[in-house]
């Protein structure tokens, strides 16, 4: 029977594919402040600001590819149950080839109804402009298919689950600074090998049991598939 192979991923691993991480180091995501993009309150001020700025960010993602760490997960399923466990909005693990990826933070490709009792319906975006003028079958606006601040992450759980049955669990490209997300991996079990791939991985603040990796991904996932063999 094959492993349980469990791999939390951030932002970092989507960084060397070209897209840029969700919040520099000045605070800002291309040059917006996140109050004016990713909360509730936002929609509510100014939706075609929110809705014009997700479709620059699906624009890129459609004019990005995977590289060669999303490459490697995808690789693995050759020889682990392999679950992806990503907070990016992007679809690079799936066109790299990965067929089991839950996205904590929703998929960028996709949106989904504004409408009161509505938000758990989510439609597929024909290329990368959504306008306002689109509707759910119901007649409400359609908007990004993403979890913004102050918004529950429905994902959270069935997440939970996943990570405390692995095997083995990989945190890559994520700075564990996002919550609740970064609190998933409390949940691995004691018998879980556990790895970190971060260029900071020595100032994380992780236990003693996860073997840290300092690298990037590209870089990493190739170390780490020497401590795998």
């Amino acid at each position: 029977m094959k492993g349980r192979f469990v791999v939390l991923s951030g932002a970092g691993i989507s960084a060397e594919s070209g897209i840029r991480t969700f919040r520099d180091s000045d605070g800002l995501w291309e040059n917006y402040a996140i109050e004016e993009v990713a909360t509730p309150e936002a929609w509510r001020k100014n939706p075609a600001l929110v809705q014009r700025f997700y479709n620059e960010r699906r624009k890129q993602v459609l004019e990005s590819h995977p590289n060669d760490a999303h490459l490697f997960f995808a690789r693995l399923e050759e020889s682990y149950e392999v679950t992806i466990v990503t907070q990016n909005i992007d679809d690079l693990h799936e066109r790299a080839g990965s067929s089991n990826v839950l996205h904590l933070h929703g998929n960028i490709r996709q949106s989904k109804s504004s409408g009161p009792q509505q938000e758990h319906n989510y439609y597929p975006i024909d290329g990368w402009e959504l306008t306002m003028e689109d509707r759910c079958p119901n007649g409400y606006q359609l908007r990004p298919h993403v979890v913004w601040f102050g918004e529950t992450v429905p994902n959270l759980e069935p997440a939970a689950a996943i990570v405390s049955e692995a095997d083995i669990l990989v945190v890559i490209g994520t700075s564990l600074n996002v919550y609740p997300a970064a609190g998933l991996i409390h949940y691995t079990s004691s018998s879980c090998r556990k790895f970190v791939i971060d260029p900071h991985a020595n100032e994380l603040v992780v236990n003693r049991s996860f073997t840290r990796i300092a690298s990037t991904a590209v870089a990493g996932v190739q170390e780490l598939a020497s401590l795998l063999r």
